[in-house]
């Protein structure tokens, strides 16, 4: 049993510091109809097992929304929470801790949240967890909506499963237009750097497989890779490598103005970048 597994539940926390059916590639595959999953965790199938899922939960400067994130998120879901502090200021660490994170590790500079996830995928595929759910540190997910996503890959029906706030039965509230603009207009860019339709393909929540880092076409240690292009980069090489990519219904809401800390032309750069730069087969 990995270490997390024991301790799921318990009472045992610890901080570490972190250093640095199949479908062809691009053919247009459409998505599943949306799943209808209980609402109460003693609902779920017994399939689901959560001593085989962590989940992964990047930070910066979270203060004050971090400990809410982690005790939402049910260990009948995901045995273990990874919080990964990218260099905060304010206590995020600490407060993470103090809310029950099994394991929250450090980044000693910011590095971003590409950098941050890589730090708990990694961390979580040494310690043996088998399917990994990455979701927000500011609280914008919805936690218990995690068999959602759980449940279509212990079904065997898919590899990757992608939230997505546009497919019927998902939310946006508080959503500002230009927000809903974006987010609505980029799964045309993705659809035309992958044939795969989709619907949302900037949103963090997600779920899947830990077998796909063993992929040697999925580098996810990439220097280029440390800001917001990691997450499109791992769901466009999914696709691109044939892997079972499936959306299901999800809920993101946004707070307050003035709280995002992405920047729409940097940012949003860093987002698109990685479609043209795979396809035009500029990196891998």
């Amino acid at each position: 049993m990995h270490p997390c597994g024991a301790l799921a539940g318990g009472a045992a926390s610890t901080r570490a510091a972190a250093r640095s059916s199949r479908h062809a590639p691009g053919a247009v595959i459409g998505c599943a109809a949306p799943l209808s999953v209980p609402s109460r965790s003693s609902e779920l199938p017994m399939t689901l097992d959560p001593s085989r899922v962590a989940a992964v939960v990047p930070a910066y400067n979270e203060a004050g929304k971090i400990g809410a994130v982690v005790r939402k998120i049910s260990r009948q879901h995901a045995a273990c929470v990874f919080v990964v502090d990218d260099a905060s200021a304010d206590g995020t660490a600490a407060e993470a801790l103090a809310a029950g994170a099994e394991r929250v590790l450090s980044h000693e500079r910011n590095r971003g949240v590409g950098a941050a996830i890589r730090t708990g995928l990694f961390a979580a595929k040494r310690e043996g967890f088998e399917i990994a759910v990455v979701l927000s540190g500011d609280d914008q997910h919805e936690p218990e909506e995690l068999p959602r996503l759980l449940e279509p890959l212990f079904a065997g029906r898919a590899d990757l499963v992608q939230g997505s706030r546009w497919l019927p039965g998902g939310a946006v509230p508080g959503i500002p237009a230009q927000r809903r603009w974006l987010t609505r207009a980029y799964p045309w860019l993705f659809r035309i750097a992958s044939g795969y339709p989709s619907t949302d393909g900037t949103n963090g929540l997600r779920a899947f497989r830990m077998s796909l880092l063993d992929d040697p076409r999925i580098r996810l240690d990439q220097p280029w890779l440390d800001r917001y292009e990691l997450e499109p980069y791992l769901l466009l090489q999914a696709v691109r490598c044939g892997y079972r990519v499936h959306e299901v219904p999800v809920t993101v809401r946004y707070h307050a103005r003035g709280t995002t800390k992405m920047r729409l032309v940097r940012d949003g750069w860093r987002i698109v970048r990685p479609l043209f730069l795979l396809r035009l087969g500029l990196k891998r």
